[in-house]
């Protein structure tokens, strides 16, 4: 394969400065507001070295995007810190609830937990083992 499978993704949201608020606090990020077509997108930042592995993707406000905690896609996020530990710690403090702490996965692959969003998404962060 020339590409990875996955290119772009989108969070449904209910309140977009609610969730803009939670994503900036647990990341440590800022999220550009835009609107496409009537639709308001909160835009995550993408790695300044375009080169970096990963996709990219948004928050999106619209009346046929629901929230879910337990049906649909499971989003991981890279832990930008180097230790999902130190995200996850902000997850409840910024209007989420942990519902699997930091797990090993294995040795081979890294850690990864689990969160819901201040929306009611189920997101989980993953955070590869430094030695890889």
């Amino acid at each position: 394969m020339e590409l990875n499978m996955i290119s772009w993704f989108e969070l449904p949201v209910l309140d977009m400065e609610r969730a803009k608020k939670f994503y900036e606090t647990v990341f440590e990020i800022e999220i550009s507001i835009q609107e496409l077509g009537g639709i308001p997108m909160g835009w995550f930042p993408p790695a300044e070295d375009i080169t970096a592995p990963g996709i990219c993707g948004s928050l999106v406000q619209n009346e046929n995007y629901k929230p879910s905690a337990s049906h649909g896609a499971l989003v991981y996020f890279n832990s930008q810190s180097g230790d999902l530990g130190n995200e996850l710690a902000r997850v409840e403090g910024a209007g989420g609830k942990v519902i699997q702490d930091k797990t090993l996965i294995s040795n081979d692959v890294g850690y990864m937990a689990v969160f819901l969003d201040s929306e009611g998404n189920r997101v989980a962060l993953y955070d590869r083992i430094n030695s890889l």
